[in-house]
């Protein structure tokens, strides 16, 4: 029986395995007690996490600044604009999900100066010991995220402070893509640690699962099978069975390999085989 732990840090009993076997595609790698998942809990430092603060301030201060503006800016005729607007931000922030965890996933390794530990540490803690991101606080599971937005949120404060009514007017769609592009962005790591937690989850997060508004429980389940080679999108999950429809994935990975002739995954199950 695995465990995974509720918001509260709480574990309880899980009749499901948070990491299914597949016939022939590995043996399972279970959670905090492995040689690898020790190691590397024991990477996060200090100064990742004074990183993570500043970022999560910065970027939640950001997002309240430039609703407001967007508040007072709104018209009713931009009312389909701001549609399409979420719509495509919410698909942008799904495929760079995946753009990002594909990419950490498959390359790179917690060695490389500065990045490796920072950034590429997580995933390969996470393959090891998947309910780890359950026993993350706020703070260390939205930090990254909220750095990534830093930058357009930033920008687009600026807009408000610098440009005409009449300018703001006119690209008023496109602020409203990027900022609901910035508040997926930043939500992903959250909706992650949710499709993760089997207990304790408001209603309103169950609900949303169930509608595959956020990312399900059972569709991320499906990453979670060794080699962990698929399904990588983990905001809403939504293009996931297109990309890997169309072996988006693979053909990323063949390219890079004939190119530089790195082994996909090879830093993962580096830390995987650790006793």
């Amino acid at each position: 029986m695995a465990l995974v732990e509720n918001e509260d840090g709480c574990r309880q009993g899980n009749q499901e395995d948070p990491q299914p076997r597949g016939p022939g595609r590995g043996v399972p790698r279970w959670g905090p007690q492995h040689a690898g998942a020790r190691e590397l809990a024991s990477l996060y430092s200090p100064g990742k996490r004074c990183q993570e603060w500043i970022s999560v301030v910065l970027c939640f201060s950001l997002m309240a600044f430039n609703f407001c503006h967007l508040l007072a800016n709104f018209h009713l005729s931009h009312m389909w604009y701001i549609l399409m607007g979420i719509v495509a931000g919410i698909l942008t922030a799904d495929f760079a999900s995946g753009l990002v965890h594909w990419g950490a996933d498959t390359w790179g390794s917690v060695d490389l100066p500065i990045f490796g530990k920072a950034f590429i540490r997580p995933f390969r803690e996470h393959h090891i010991d998947p309910t780890a991101i359950t026993r993350h606080d706020f703070i260390e599971t939205n930090g990254d995220n909220c750095m990534l937005t830093l930058v357009p949120l930033a920008h687009m404060a600026f807009s408000f402070l610098t440009l005409s009514p009449a300018e703001l007017y006119h690209k008023y769609p496109w602020d409203c893509y990027v900022f609901a592009l910035a508040i997926f962005v930043t939500l992903t790591n959250q909706i992650h640690k949710w499709s993760h937690t089997y207990f304790g989850l408001p209603r309103w997060v169950t609900f949303l699962q169930d509608c595959h508004i956020i990312l399900p429980r059972k569709h991320h389940r499906i990453h979670h099978v060794s080699p962990h080679e698929t399904y990588f999108c983990i905001t809403t999950g939504w293009l996931n069975y297109p990309l890997e429809k169309f072996g988006f994935w693979r053909s990323l990975e063949d390219l890079i390999q004939s190119v530089t002739g790195e082994k996909p995954r090879s830093d993962d199950m580096k830390w995987a085989q650790k006793k």
